[in-house]
């Protein structure tokens, strides 16, 4: 059974549904993020945009991954970015959470911290600009705060890519080990 499990494991990231998942979550989550700010009057601070660039990115890298999964390397950096993106979320998540709850002091301004030759704030306003400082996240269902709801994700997005990361290399360890025995 567990022999079982590690096999799908390893191709899981070979097949569009779990590739499709990522895109809608991904949509998903940016659609929420815009209705709150837009629609409920929240103004995102620099860690909310911040989190909003890493799902953008996560959005593209998960594309990119559908469309090269049959490609052994390019699936492998796909996985790769996914995991270094999880990891990325997962500290922004905690610093968010950190600062609402506070526990975490830290400075919260209006500042991106991107190079000038990427002014993103200026191409999409509607998107990526900061308008608060930071503080406290609305709650969104049940009394859970964006901020604690975003910990969840990121963890359990951390958990899986991990997962199938490593799950990959096994795999192609394996190949590597077949196709050099079948070379004698």
């Amino acid at each position: 059974m567990l022999q079982k499990l590690i096999q799908q494991l390893q191709i899981i990231s070979q097949r569009p549904l779990y590739w499709l998942l990522y895109i809608i979550g991904c949509l998903s989550m940016l659609v929420v993020a815009l209705y709150s700010q837009h629609v409920s009057g929240e103004p995102p601070c620099v860690i909310c945009i911040q989190v909003r660039l890493l799902i953008s990115l996560l959005l593209i890298v998960s594309v990119i991954g559908m469309m090269t999964r049959n490609n052994r390397w390019l699936n492998t950096t796909s996985n790769l970015s996914v995991l270094l993106i999880a990891l990325s979320l997962t500290e922004r998540s905690y610093m968010l959470l950190g600062t609402e709850r506070g526990f975490v002091f830290s400075d919260c301004g209006f500042d991106l911290g991107l190079p000038a030759w990427f002014d993103i704030e200026q191409w999409l306003p509607w998107l990526y600009r900061v308008e608060t400082s930071c503080g406290y996240t609305p709650e969104v269902i049940f009394g859970f705060t964006m901020a604690e709801l975003l910990m969840v994700m990121s963890v359990t997005l951390l958990l899986v890519s991990l997962t199938v990361f490593l799950s990959g290399l096994v795999q192609n360890k394996a190949a590597r080990s077949q196709h050099s025995s079948s070379k004698r």
